[in-house]
């Protein structure tokens, strides 16, 4: 049975997802205007936020030294436009910066900073089929996982339609050098309802610190919820440093 079909779902959740997803917001960065939190962002971080408190196992997904001194995770979605802004940017109606390029350069690169990648597949049945291969290429090529999920974001377009499902997330896979796309096909297959209970456990949790859609950060005490600027990593970071 083909991933998409598997986890359909109700008409009224993929509306809902729209609309979420839809609305245009900055969160934590200071430029949504009317001052409200967005995509179900909270405006103000919960009290219980410590990225200590966060369980990161061998089936989430990281970039950096495994032991960098600071860590940031990243809840996020695939066919999130705000994920894309923040991670390669190209999204015209969300002009900032992306900030993860920066965070590679400065941070990543020069072991101080360690980013570990959690789903928040909420956005319908793409969201979580690109969730699975998610957890496969990762299990299968943990070096190629970054090169795979900028890909994908690249790649990213309408919500709900065009790329996203799993013959268009093989025909991408196969352009990548290094990676079996049959081998992570027959993967996902044998394993697709532990990944699955993966991704959704990776959202309760994102949901059990405030957040409540994509993309999140918590790094330190922080929440930085939204497509957030450099600037805004780089002043919670260097406060850990």
């Amino acid at each position: 049975m083909d991933v998409l079909q598997k986890f359909s779902i109700p008409l009224a959740i993929i509306i809902a997802g729209v609309f979420i997803a839809g609305a245009l917001y900055f969160g934590g960065n200071g430029n949504n205007s009317a001052g409200q939190p967005s995509a179900g962002q909270p405006s103000v971080p919960s009290a219980n936020v410590d990225v200590k408190k966060v369980k990161i196992g061998a089936s989430d997904p990281f970039i950096g030294k495994k032991n960098a001194p600071v860590t940031l995770v990243y809840w996020f979605d695939y066919q999130c436009p705000y994920c894309k802004a923040v991670d390669v940017g190209g999204i015209p109606q969300i002009p900032i910066e992306p900030a993860m390029p920066a965070l590679i350069k400065d941070y990543v690169e020069t072991g101080k900073l360690k980013v570990v990648f959690k789903d928040y597949a909420f956005l319908g049945p793409d969201s979580m089929t690109a969730a699975v291969y998610m957890h496969a290429v990762w299990e299968l090529y943990p070096d190629k996982f970054y090169k795979w999920h900028e890909a994908m974001l690249v790649a990213q377009d309408e919500e709900h339609g065009g790329f996203g499902d799993e013959a268009s997330i093989v025909k991408l896979t196969r352009t990548i050098s290094g990676l079996d796309a049959d081998r992570l096909k027959q993967q996902v297959a044998s394993k697709l309802n532990t990944y699955t209970e993966i991704a959704k456990a990776n959202q309760q949790e994102g949901t059990s610190f405030g957040i409540q859609g994509t993309p999140g950060f918590i790094t330190g005490k922080q929440l930085i919820p939204g497509a957030a600027q450099f600037s805004t990593f780089k002043s919670a970071i260097d406060a850990q440093l």
